[in-house]
């Protein structure tokens, strides 16, 4: 019963609500203890009306979402071996776009623009369903844990059951010969988590860029026990995954 109301937001944030009540005692508690500590004449007194409890973050270790850590390292770790003159990213995540561009220049594009400036950074528009680049003309590409979201409605997008399919294709034609496209997305037992997200089966994204060779997969699995970030993992190991990320690095040969 608890595993099915996590896949509910509200749900998720009435029991963080609920952890959040049994700490605040012991938060009442610190900060008379650090008033103590701090003495007559503090550094920095603690005033009660500029407290701002952050009461969930006591954790045995460094939470973090391993999608939205490894896809992006693994990511940067390509472009720093191929090093484009310019790479196109097409709404991943912008914290990735930001630190490529450290070595990289970089334009980002997203369906809700970022308001984001750095040098070598430039955020745009841009429709996944109507890239505007010309037929065969982006030589380094990325669009990481997207697709799975066109056409379900989430971003104020239409609703479209084939909008990923449609997606992929505008990926395909923009694509230039020699060019490099790094895709990612959940993958495992294929099914659709409205409106949250599609997970693919390693063979259908495989299938869906048949026209593109795939260099390189790796996977990060569901638990990690089973590793981290595993380049060169197989397609058995991402049928096993209930929601793992996979991460395809396809290139468009030269005809």
């Amino acid at each position: 019963m608890l595993q099915s109301l996590l896949h509910i937001p509200a749900a998720r944030q009435l029991l963080d609500g609920m952890r959040y009540l049994r700490a605040y005692p012991a938060f009442r508690r610190d900060f008379a203890h650090y008033q103590r500590l701090a003495g007559p004449a503090p550094r920095f007194p603690a005033r009660w009306r500029e407290r701002q409890a952050l009461l969930l973050d006591r954790t045995a270790g460094t939470p973090f979402d391993r999608h939205y850590v490894y896809h992006p390292a693994w990511a940067a770790r390509v472009l720093a071996h191929t090093r484009p003159a310019l790479h196109i990213d097409i709404a991943s995540t912008l914290h990735f776009s930001a630190i490529v561009s450290a070595f990289v220049p970089v334009k980002f594009y997203d369906y809700r623009p970022a308001d984001l400036g750095m040098s070598n950074l430039r955020a745009e528009f841009a429709d996944l369903l109507a890239l505007p680049f010309a037929d065969a003309s982006v030589a380094s590409l990325s669009c990481m844990h997207t697709v799975e979201h066109v056409g379900l409605g989430r971003y104020g997008d239409p609703i479209d059951p084939d909008g990923d399919l449609k997606a992929i294709g505008e990926l395909e034609r923009v694509l230039a010969p020699g060019g490099s496209l790094l895709f990612v997305t959940p993958v495992g037992r294929p099914r659709l988590i409205f409106n949250a997200h599609r997970i693919y089966a390693y063979e259908q994204i495989v299938r869906y860029f048949a026209r593109l060779t795939l260099r390189e997969f790796a996977l990060v699995p569901d638990h990690a026990r089973d590793g981290g970030l595993i380049v060169g993992a197989s397609q058995a190991q991402a049928d096993a995954q209930q929601y793992g990320c996979g991460c395809f690095w396809f290139v468009k040969e030269r005809a």
